[in-house]
C-alpha cells in the first residue's frame, strides 16, 4: 500500500504536555511529522492542532484512533479526503542589492506577497497561500540567494461546515465522557 500525505486536525485541551503526548505517539509508531501547527480555536480553553504526516491510510487511521483515546484530545479527524481550505505562511529573507531589488519586489507583487523588511543587502518577504504557491515563490527566489526561511507548515479546515451549538455540545459531552472514564 502506498504512503500518502495525510492532514489530521485535532481539538485539544490547553494544558501543558498535551502536544508532547501527541508527538510521542507519532514517534513511537515511526512517523515523521512533516509539519505541525498549533493555535487557539474558536472554543475557550481548546487549541486546534494541524498535523501533516506521510503514511498509509490504515497506519494513519490506527494512530488517529490512538490519539482519540488521549484524555486531553477532544476530537481528531483525518481530513485528507475532505474538501478543505489550507494555507501556509512563509517568511523568506533573500539577498538583494540595488540592481535586483526592483525585480524581487515585482515578483512579490505577482505572488501577492508583502515586503516586510528592507535592508541594504536583503529583503524579507511574507507569503501566504497553499503549499504549491509558497514552493513556487521560493524556487524563483533561489536564483537571487535565499539567506533564511521560516515556514509555518499547513493549517487547514474543512470547507463550508458551520459548527452549530449542538456540535459544540457534542464535543463537550465527548470530552466529559473521556474525563470521567
Amino acid at each position: 500500500m502506498a504512503t500518502t500525505k495525510h492532514t489530521l486536525v485535532a481539538l485539544v485541551e490547553d494544558k501543558p504536555g498535551v502536544l508532547n503526548r501527541m508527538v510521542s505517539l507519532f514517534r513511537r509508531r515511526g512517523f515523521n511529522i512533516e509539519s505541525i501547527a498549533v493555535g487557539h480555536s474558536e472554543l475557550p480553553h481548546l487549541s486546534r492542532v494541524t498535523v501533516v504526516v506521510n503514511g498509509t491510510t490504515a497506519m494513519v487511521e490506527q494512530v488517529r484512533k490512538q490519539l482519540d483515546k488521549l484524555v486531553d484530545v477532544v476530537r481528531i479527524s483525518d481530513i485528507t479526503e475532505e474538501n478543505i481550505t489550507s494555507r501556509e505562511l512563509a517568511l523568506i529573507k533573500v539577498k538583494a542589492n540595488s540592481a535586483t531589488r526592483s525585480e524581487i519586489i515585482e515578483m512579490a507583487d505577482i505572488f501577492r506577497a508583502n515586503i516586510i523588511d528592507v535592508a541594504l543587502d536583503s529583503l524579507t518577504i511574507e507569503i501566504t497561500g497553499d503549499e504549491d504557491k509558497v514552493d513556487s515563490m521560493m524556487n524563483l527566489l533561489r536564483g537571487f540567494g535565499i539567506k533564511e526561511i521560516a515556514r509555518t507548515g499547513r493549517i487547514a479546515m474543512v470547507r463550508g461546515v458551520v459548527e452549530t451549538p449542538s456540535a459544540r455540545e457534542k464535543a463537550s459531552k465527548s470530552h466529559s465522557k473521556k474525563a470521567s472514564a
